[in-house]
């Protein structure tokens, strides 16, 4: 007699690969949420309870910037080399020892280390995302799912600002802390429910070609796609340097107008949903890929929407920066990521750098705007001007770059394509 041995069943059907991929873009929202809520009022927690100026929060984000630099790199390559499963499970385990030890000891040096600790963590998280939601996918998917994962990290991102502020004031400050931890800690446990789950037979893939390449469009060109790839790597950095020099003096300008937290927390949240809805026309309009005129124009108007959302004198002339602002840093954002996705085939490592470029811009920015503000603190607006500067470098270099690469169609047969 043969003995038939239990097999246990799943009390779930067999998961698709979409199925599988719809997780993960839950995973990039939620954690989107969490580490925005965190981070930024992070900073008025710092304010409030430390005294920390202009100057100090601007310090405080240089420093986590460059270790998000540097873990960005070194987290990619670990995705590709050990898997992105692997990868988000030190992200989430690290995330929550780090908050759960910055809400536990109460001296300023922890609050500060313990951000750079799950500023560390976090890195592990997004470049593994940004692999597993367009690994094994044909060419012409690449743009929607790219589009969804932008669409769905940058709306929680604007919401967790937009109540942020209320959460503050109601919840208490300890819910920075206790609060992403829970978040965490269900995509912890998702993720291992997920490695359990059985997947469902599909039909073969179709194999993909040796190497990579990328939409027709982008050999249309006068530049090659490889040369937009390094504009778009060079743009980002750009963006960021804004984007985490705005994020780090929001407290002092919450203080300059008179807002409440979440007073601030309504106003300050225009610029993330403008980069919302950057996503989403980008994601259904595809006219952009390869055209640098549209990366030119972004960046010319992240310039100008910088400026007045910090220099300008009233609240409606701040507020229209700040939806120049986002809309600018949405398609710059975008072009980054979506060309790194793109051209090549190491997502996991090219997201990992994608990720570091905008660790490079969280360290600039607000390290050159504390190092003005070090040495004129009797001009509040020298930080302004100092990283405006560095916008305008950033910009001489995009063109200068342009300009000294042509596509290798044209440098071989002397044949100038349409222009962009």
């Amino acid at each position: 007699m043969v003995e038939r041995r239990f097999q246990p069943r799943s009390l779930f059907p067999p998961m698709t690969r979409h199925q599988r991929k719809t997780l993960y873009f839950l995973f990039g929202g939620a954690s989107s949420f969490a580490a925005s809520f965190y981070s930024n009022y992070l900073l008025f927690l710092l304010r409030d309870d430390f005294g920390f100026g202009n100057r100090d929060n601007l310090a405080v984000s240089a420093l986590n910037g460059l270790v998000y630099c540097v873990g960005s790199w070194q987290s990619g390559r670990f995705a590709q080399r050990f898997g992105c499963h692997t990868s988000l499970r030190v992200s989430f385990v690290g995330v929550c020892v780090c908050l759960l030890a910055g809400m536990v000891l109460p001296p300023v040096w922890a609050k500060v280390a313990t951000f750079a600790g799950w500023m560390l963590a976090i890195c592990f998280t997004w470049p593994a995302l940004e692999a597993l939601i367009t690994e094994g996918e044909p060419p012409s998917e690449i743009p929607r799912l790219v589009g969804i994962y932008n669409i769905t990290w940058a709306s929680s991102a604007a919401m967790a600002y937009l109540v942020g502020g209320a959460f503050f004031e109601h919840l208490g400050k300890a819910s920075l802390f206790w609060l992403p931890v829970t978040i965490h800690l269900g995509e912890l446990l998702t993720l291992i429910w997920l490695e359990r789950q059985p997947a469902v037979t599909e039909p073969p893939i179709p194999p993909a070609p040796a190497s990579h390449i990328p939409e027709a469009v982008a050999f249309k060109q006068p530049v090659s796609p490889a040369t937009f790839l390094k504009m778009a790597w060079l743009a980002n950095p750009f963006a960021y340097v804004a984007m985490n020099t705005v994020l780090s003096v929001i407290p002092g300008l919450a203080h300059k107008f008179e807002l409440t937290v979440a007073q601030s927390g309504l106003f300050c949240s225009i610029w993330l949903f403008a980069r919302f809805s950057a996503f989403v026309l980008l994601w259904r309009w595809t006219g952009w890929h390869y055209r640098f005129r549209w990366l030119l124009m972004a960046f010319l108007a992240l310039i100008a929407g910088f400026l007045m959302i910090l220099l300008a004198p009233g609240l409606w002339l701040v507020a229209l920066g700040q939806i120049v602002f986002g809309l600018a840093v949405g398609l710059i954002y975008y072009s980054s990521l979506f060309y790194s996705m793109d051209v090549g085939d190491t997502k996991g490592e090219h997201g990992g750098l994608h990720e570091a470029a905008i660790g490079a811009g969280n360290f600039f920015g607000p390290a050159i705007g504390a190092a003005a503000l070090h040495f004129a603190p009797a001009n509040p607006n020298a930080s302004t001007w100092a990283v405006g500067g560095v916008l305008l470098v950033g910009l001489t270099a995009l063109i200068w770059l342009r300009r000294q690469h042509q596509s290798a169609l044209a440098r071989s047969t002397g044949s100038v394509p349409p222009r962009s």
